[in-house]
């Protein structure tokens, strides 16, 4: 689903027009001008899944930032403006494919770090739920339960658990999911199966960190059910391969000068664990074939 068609920038010259048209000499910096324009990012047009790729400093979490602020989308945790920062968005230009739905939303790795804090704050006594849970797995283990919408994905995942395991594992595993046990990463990918809705427009800010690999892979194919099925579209800063090699995306390399569309495995970064991954993969396989369990 497309929401949102096309995103311009201030190019250089607008921005450094508008820079020395100001008399005053008190500031030290003009952010966000001269960070896109530095490798010529004017415009963007997305897909339902457009990613932007690039080295700390590139932009990425700039573009991101001025998107949201543009659509004057929701977010949780606090955003610092510059004192530039409105007139930036004022050279900003923006074409919509529809109206951006209301439960639309930025999520930065602010947003995923401030809900593990309050998970690992939440009261000690979570033995009080178990015959809560009890209560719950026999529910779920007999329900009649069919997938209908983007937000029966948890309830799907649940009911799938109290079909595969005995009770006192299935309530072992919900009151570690509750609190005390809960990793950053089970943490992290909750927020954002909790904070991602049906239809709606989601920028996501290296929503990688935090995460394992299992977890964003796991991650990569919540995101491409909610764009193909449910009606989402996302735009991502990523470093992610798991996330990068999505099927589909449209991925924006801001560290080429001018910024460009590549493939994936065209990407910098992606042929230096290529290159890495293909130099060791001896050491992964025995001569069989199978996994290697040498340590060497």
């Amino acid at each position: 689903m497309l929401y949102l068609n096309t995103v311009i920038f201030p190019d250089d010259e607008s921005e450094s027009s508008f820079i020395a048209a100001i008399k005053r000499t008190c500031y030290d910096s003009f952010y966000p001008f001269k960070i896109l324009s530095r490798n010529r990012l004017e415009r963007i047009d997305f897909e339902p899944v457009t990613i932007l790729y690039g080295g700390n400093g590139s932009g990425k979490s700039t573009a991101l930032n001025v998107i949201a602020e543009k659509l004057n989308l929701k977010r949780d945790s606090n955003f610092n403006k510059s004192s530039f920062y409105s007139n930036y968005l004022d050279f900003c230009e923006v074409k919509y494919a529809r109206e951006i739905p209301k439960n639309s939303r930025i999520i930065t790795s602010d947003d995923v770090f401030d809900y593990m804090l309050n998970i690992r704050n939440l009261n000690d006594g979570i033995d009080t739920k178990r015959e809560e849970i009890f209560e719950d797995y026999l529910e779920t283990k007999y329900s009649s339960f069919q997938m209908r919408s983007f937000a029966d994905y948890e309830q799907l995942k649940k009911v799938n658990a109290a079909k595969s395991k005995t009770q006192s594992k299935f309530v072992r595993a919900r009151l570690m999911d509750n609190v005390r046990e809960y990793s950053n990463g089970e943490s992290a990918f909750h927020y954002f199966a909790e904070n991602i809705k049906e239809n709606g427009l989601y920028i996501l800010d290296e929503p990688e960190n935090s995460l394992s690999p299992g977890r964003q892979r796991e991650l990569a194919r919540f995101i491409e059910d909610g764009a193909r099925f449910f009606g989402n579209q996302f735009i991502i800063s990523t470093h992610s391969p798991f996330m990068l090699a999505m099927k589909g995306v449209k991925i924006y390399d801001l560290d080429a000068d001018p910024v460009d569309v590549k493939r994936w495995t065209e990407l910098e970064n992606m042929r230096a664990y290529y290159e890495f991954f293909d130099l060791h993969k001896e050491k992964f396989m025995t001569d069989t074939g199978s996994p290697s369990h040498n340590q060497s």
